[in-house]
């Protein structure tokens, strides 16, 4: 008598049937690191801290599409607040959804666009295998099989974060991600994500795959330049900062 399959049913959407190459870059020893603890079967959820140009973003982007290659995900979500980073605000964007979400969504696609070859983004996009969605909207939804990343998470509240914390599904693995120095929400608003780093960076967090990591101004490889800039930044007193 063959034995009857106990294992709970999970909807899923079908995954990636092409081959999918995405281009090695010259990681630094933190970086494989990094990468060697977001792709362990066992981290379900990293919050991922550091400064602007310490690649946050470039390597979450990257650690989905291995999940996607090697058919541990189907599809990529990709979660910002819509929290403008100037003073100066623009205003009503016009147009459907997908376009109002397109300038907020342009370090996704420069992040593919250095992975991937034209014909592989093409392919995944003709799938809706990259997904884009203001975090305002995530409440309800359920998200199994997906690697999930929310973007710039400085600029969103602890609630926010909480909310699509509690979106996760089964097989799915999340990327939180955030500079705490470039919060741009303003109004007296302090931001949750280093409350709630805080509150699972601990062993029993670790024992259901919830982990931290962390970047500092030596890990920052976009330039030399933007090195000296955050490093001169972080010198000053908190007053004395722009």
């Amino acid at each position: 008598m063959s034995k009857q399959d106990k294992s709970p049913k999970i909807l899923q959407r079908d995954k990636f049937k092409e081959e999918l190459k995405i281009k090695e870059l010259n990681w630094t020893e933190k970086q494989k690191e990094f990468i060697n603890i977001a792709l362990n079967k066992d981290v379900k959820m990293i919050f991922i801290s550091g400064p602007a140009g310490s690649s946050k973003t470039l390597l979450s982007i990257y650690c989905a599409l291995q999940l996607i290659k090697e058919k541990k995900v189907s599809d990529i979500m990709y979660i910002r607040s819509p929290v403008e980073s100037s003073d100066s605000k623009i205003g009503f964007l016009p147009g459907d959804a997908d376009e109002k979400l397109k300038y907020y969504n342009l370090p996704f696609a420069d992040k593919l666009d250095e992975l991937l070859s034209k014909q592989y983004v093409e392919a995944l996009n003709n799938q809706g295998r990259l997904q884009s969605h203001p975090l305002s909207f995530v409440r309800g939804m359920s998200w199994n099989c997906k690697a999930i990343i929310l973007d710039e998470a400085q600029n969103c509240t602890q609630k926010e974060i909480v909310t699509l914390m509690t979106r996760v599904g089964e097989f799915s693995k999340c990327f939180i991600l955030a500079d705490p120095d470039q919060s741009d929400l303003g109004n007296g608003k302090s931001g949750g994500f280093e409350k709630l780093q805080s509150i699972f960076n601990d062993e029993e967090s670790r024992q259901k795959g919830i982990y931290s990591f962390y970047f500092s101004e030596e890990d920052i490889k976009r330039s030399d330049l933007v090195k000296f800039i955050v490093k001169k930044l972080k010198s000053l007193s908190p007053a004395s900062r722009v």
